[in-house]
């Protein structure tokens, strides 16, 4: 809920409500720029990647939230459309991180100016897409969580008299995706 008491502090709750609502109606985009480049969404943005604790990691460029935090905020909205008006982003660091099972995955770390940048993005196009989204999907949905999607289960099981839950997951899936298409 802290996501949504952050959209209120930036005034953004009804410009996400209401691209949400324009979406849902079948509503196309054309003027996304001014909101993704507004000082309240930058603010925004600047806010969920601090409470991230990967806003500690540097990228590529060795920073990391600290040292943004030391731009004032005027600064901070002036370096993001700045860096937008040619943008580029910067090459992402590698490093392989173990899974429990022993095996190694890729994790790729962007340079902390990237990862507010696509905050930005993130945040207009997000509300956009959700609305086209099945209502019972819950996976790295906002505002749900695997609970939900339990309490959803337990809901369907009780009413419908069900006595099976197929769990099905692809091995490794992502790991074997064409990620350079």
């Amino acid at each position: 809920m802290s996501t949504l008491r952050n959209w209120d502090y930036y005034n953004m709750t009804e410009t996400f409500t209401d691209l949400y609502e324009k979406a849902s109606q079948g509503h196309t985009f054309s003027y996304l720029y001014e909101t993704i480049i507004s000082r309240e969404n930058i603010l925004l943005a600047f806010r969920m990647i601090k409470t991230n604790k990967g806003s500690k990691t540097p990228g590529t460029d060795g920073k990391t939230i600290d040292d943004m935090k030391e731009l004032s905020e005027n600064d901070l909205v002036n370096e993001v459309r700045t860096k937008l008006r040619n943008y580029c982003p910067k090459k992402v660091r590698r490093e392989w991180i173990e899974k429990d099972n022993g095996k190694w995955r890729p994790l790729g770390i962007p340079c902390i100016l990237d990862r507010v940048i696509q905050q930005c993005f993130k945040q207009v196009l997000e509300p956009i897409v959700e609305s086209q989204f099945f209502k019972h999907s819950y996976g790295f949905r906002p505002l749900r969580s695997a609970h939900h999607a339990m309490a959803r289960i337990q809901s369907l099981i009780n009413r419908g008299q069900l006595h099976y839950v197929v769990d099905v997951d692809i091995k490794s899936f992502f790991d074997n995706v064409n990620h350079r298409l």
